[in-house]
């Protein structure tokens, strides 16, 4: 995904509106007209929107198989209801803090569009847009869900429903969306520092890393999670294969993330970019399941599983900054990089008694930050200066803003169950749905 400024430009291209050395040499067959442009992108970011609303179906189906089985209704209510907030805020608030048009000479650090989002009448469409604008506020929404899907993860199975939601509501209404108009609204990364994302390893995944990250923090760590003497207690997921599932579907999903974050379908030259990073996201997805699979069986002299899963994933997020200027071989590297990160940094957050349920911190905060800062290996429009300013000023945001979210729920209403009712299990003492009656809970 580009900036608001790059999004026109493509666009305009689609149109026959911009030309450039290379479209005028190129045979007029290569770009359509602009009717026909205006249905191929807005068909690509419907296509690309409901992908990514799939991988909320991942992210659910991964956290039901990490989490104890005394937890995984609560998950899967956590899901859903995250989904649907998310779409209600962006639809409220935040598409219109996202993207508010910032002034020629503003700073671009904060502003608002309105107070309500609009959407073309019935049997409407405004060809100069270049897509239909409902599919470009789906296509964004879902980007939006997406980021607090992260942060479900990483504190399951000690958090009350009702500040998770409050959380929720916050982080996709205000935090995420002031992050993307910094960059893809045209704002002050974008506008300044040249910083690029393509589709949002920083803006998506980082962001909803360092929010889990707060939380985990100020939240703190699952009952017995840590002994005294240092020890770290395994608490074994309940069900690999819906684990597994869930990251396929994630994988799945990935491709309407970047590849429709091309943003254009009307000439040759897009629809080829579009299945160059399909192919780039594939291959750094393959470079993090193996490195996963090679390290753990090296390291631990048994393969692990959930770091395959992990190291999949990783290598998604780290290809996502940048999936379309790579050659194959280095988007293979850069995942498979990001499957090393999360091998190694997995046990660090335990060190420091972090719990991260599912390790959603090594695979959206640090494989993000790694595929942000190495954008420029290949991207000669960006800069790693640029892009560390990119990665720091969202720290630093976030990070604040999550906290202070956090705390004041903690200090009010309270965050976390009482220890009898996280032991018993929140299935029970939250919703009063148990996943799995039949078995023990465990």
């Amino acid at each position: 995904m580009k900036s608001t400024f790059l999004k026109l430009a493509a666009l305009a291209a689609t149109t026959g509106l911009l030309a450039t050395p290379a479209m005028a040499a190129a045979p007029a067959a290569d770009a359509v007209s602009g009717g026909t442009a205006y249905i191929l992108n807005t068909l690509l970011f419907l296509i690309g929107g409901f992908l990514v609303m799939w991988m909320a179906a991942g992210f659910a189906m991964l956290e039901a198989g990490l989490v104890r089985a005394k937890n995984t209704s609560t998950q899967c209510l956590k899901n859903i209801g995250l989904y649907s907030i998310a779409g209600l805020m962006f639809w409220v608030i935040g598409y219109n803090i996202a993207y508010p048009g910032f002034a020629e000479g503003s700073l671009g650090l904060f502003g608002m569009a309105g107070t309500t989002y609009g959407m073309q009448g019935v049997g409407e469409a405004d060809l100069e847009t270049g897509y239909s604008v409902a599919s470009d506020w789906f296509f964004q929404m879902v980007f939006c869900a997406t980021t607090a899907s992260i942060v479900s993860g990483t504190v399951a199975e000690r958090v009350k429903i009702v500040p998770f939601f409050i959380f929720v509501t916050i982080l996709t209404g205000i935090i995420y969306p002031v992050v993307v108009s910094w960059e893809w609204g045209a704002g002050y990364l974008d506008s300044v520092h040249g910083f690029s994302d393509f589709a949002g390893s920083t803006l998506v995944h980082s962001t909803g890393g360092w929010a889990a990250l707060m939380g985990a923090i100020i939240i703190g760590s699952r009952v017995g999670r840590y002994g005294p003497d240092g020890r770290v207690n395994v608490f074994p997921g309940t069900n690999i294969p819906l684990a597994t599932l869930g990251t396929f579907i994630l994988w799945l999903g990935w491709f309407g993330f970047n590849g429709a974050s091309q943003l254009a379908m009307g000439t040759v030259g897009d629809v080829s970019d579009v299945s160059k990073i399909f192919v780039n996201t594939n291959m750094a997805a393959a470079g993090g399941v193996v490195v996963a699979i090679i390290l753990t069986q090296v390291l631990y002299k048994k393969a692990d599983v959930t770091m395959a899963l992990n190291g999949a994933l990783a290598g998604l997020v780290s290809i996502t900054a940048e999936p379309l200027a790579p050659s194959v071989g280095q988007s293979i590297l850069i995942g498979g990089i990001g499957g090393a990160i999360v091998v190694f940094t997995v046990p660090l957050l335990d060190k420091f008694k972090i719990d991260d349920v599912v390790g959603a911190i090594p695979v959206h905060l640090f494989a993000g930050i790694w595929g942000t800062m190495i954008v420029p290996l290949t991207n000669s429009d960006a800069s790693y200066g640029g892009q560390f300013v990119g990665v720091a000023l969202t720290a630093v945001w976030v990070s604040a803003a999550s906290a202070i979210v956090w705390l004041a729920l903690k200090y009010t209403i309270g965050v976390r169950p009482s220890e009898e009712d996280e032991v018993g299990g929140l299935d029970k003492a939250e919703i009063g749905v148990e996943a799995y009656p039949e078995f023990a809970r465990t």
